[in-house]
């Protein structure tokens, strides 16, 4: 990788290193219901399945809702045309939104460009207040790949990816400005992906594609931090739990967590809070695992903690499962984080099933949006003037819904407890 590439924007930005900024705590209310919205990138579903995943299994709450409203090569003006139309299928009270790719042209940013962003954006908050949705995260666009996104003729003999990044983050600047002008939460995508793309490539090489390998569909590691930047943006505490082993007297555990069993030294949980799971390839772009070395997800957003007493030696093996590994007794007094400090975990198999349903729900959630809603926006004048039509499609409305409903049922199946093991063996 070509450090100097990065080095214009890095300047730039240098005040932009906060993944997000938020009036409130948290943008995500009782009984919550999100709708994840954007252009292709969202409808790839990757960040909007990593962040319902998450939702579920890790905030210990189960009146949350998601529902994904990707739409490939869309704009900000065209979502705002949809948005009632489509909206009214799910009736959301939260929204995150992820337009800019596209707005931004592929070319250099200029003034006419940056109003019609602004205004489409504007009117997109408008619409979804219209809409019913209180709580807002406007999103930032994200960013291109430093060596993928290939050369473009509108940027003449400057790097195209150097180029359009500062495009980007224009349209990031005013994607911030709309977030606090109406009170709601910013994401700031674009440095969550432009900032960690540095840190990656330094490590894994310039072939390691963090914006994707046509330079702007991410794979899974660059939607992860999509899906951090937008879960930051929600204000998720990231505090999955604490379990506390003592050598010289019972375990115990906080909400989402309790004690099965426990001799010194080892006990035997059962959790219905789970961490969030990656992949096993420390090192491959389609690995959510691999981009963890460079980003604070588990520090901001994944922490299950193990703390253990009574400890006698300076050091001490932690088994959990079938890995084990480890500490010294400061670590383990202080708590380590058994999210990131163990690449597998007793989590693993039934998290990869739960994120399986959610591609299943969402995968229907495309189709039905995008094949039937959207497009029944045409024959609404027809409907107010045949009740058979309204009827009709207030029919197949109603089935469209229950089938969603059905499939978010069928993702809910998969958060078990699970069982898991302990053992602080002093060495």
């Amino acid at each position: 990788m070509k450090t100097r590439l990065f080095l214009p924007l890095l300047i730039a930005t240098a005040g932009w290193l906060s993944v997000s900024s938020s009036p409130a705590a948290s943008a995500l209310p009782p009984a919550a219901r999100v709708a994840i919205i954007g252009d292709s990138i969202t409808e790839q579903k990757l960040y909007s399945k990593y962040m319902e995943a998450y939702l579920l299994a890790c905030t210990g709450r189960k009146d949350i809702h998601v529902m994904q409203f990707g739409w490939s090569g869309e704009t900000a003006s065209g979502f705002a045309a949809r948005c009632l139309n489509d909206l009214a299928a799910f009736k959301p009270n939260v929204a995150t939104t992820c337009y800019g790719m596209n707005d931004g042209g592929y070319r250099p940013f200029d003034e006419n460009l940056g109003k019609t962003y602004e205004n489409n954006m504007r009117n997109v908050v408008k619409q979804l207040t219209a809409a019913g949705v209180k709580h807002i995260v406007v999103g930032s666009p994200g960013a291109v790949d430093s060596k993928f996104f290939g050369t473009r003729a509108s940027f003449g003999a400057k790097n195209s990816a150097v180029g359009y990044n500062e495009t980007l983050a224009h349209l990031r600047d005013i994607a911030q400005k709309l977030a606090t002008e109406n009170k709601q939460t910013f994401a700031n995508v674009h440095n969550a992906m432009f900032d960690t793309m540095g840190k990656a490539k330094a490590a894994l090489g310039d072939d390691y594609p963090v914006c994707g390998s046509d330079g702007f569909h991410p794979g899974p590691n660059g939607q992860l931090l999509m899906a951090y930047a937008f879960l930051k943006g929600l204000g998720v505490d990231g505090e999955i739990g604490t379990l506390t082993v003592d050598l010289k007297g019972p375990a115990t555990a906080t909400d989402g967590h309790k004690v099965l069993s426990s001799t010194a030294g080892k006990a035997e949980f059962e959790s219905t809070r789970w961490p969030y799971c990656f992949d096993a390839d420390p090192k491959a772009a389609n690995s959510t695992r691999s981009i963890t070395p460079f980003v604070p997800f588990n520090q901001d957003l994944n922490r299950l903690t193990l703390k253990v007493k009574n400890l006698g030696s300076a050091r001490a093996k932690v088994t959990w499962g079938t890995a084990a590994k480890d500490f010294t007794k400061e670590q383990l007094e202080t708590g380590v984080n058994l999210a990131a400090e163990f690449p597998a975990t007793p989590f693993d198999s039934q998290f990869a099933k739960l994120v399986d349903a959610v591609g299943r729900k969402q995968n229907f959630e495309t189709s039905m949006i995008k094949g039937l809603v959207t497009n029944f926006r045409q024959f609404a004048n027809d409907a107010k003037t045949d009740p058979e039509l309204a009827q009709a499609f207030a029919t197949v409305g109603a089935k469209l819904q229950a089938r969603q409903q059905t499939l978010d049922a069928e993702a809910r199946q998969q958060l078990v407890p699970v069982k898991h093991t302990l053992t602080v063996t002093a060495l």
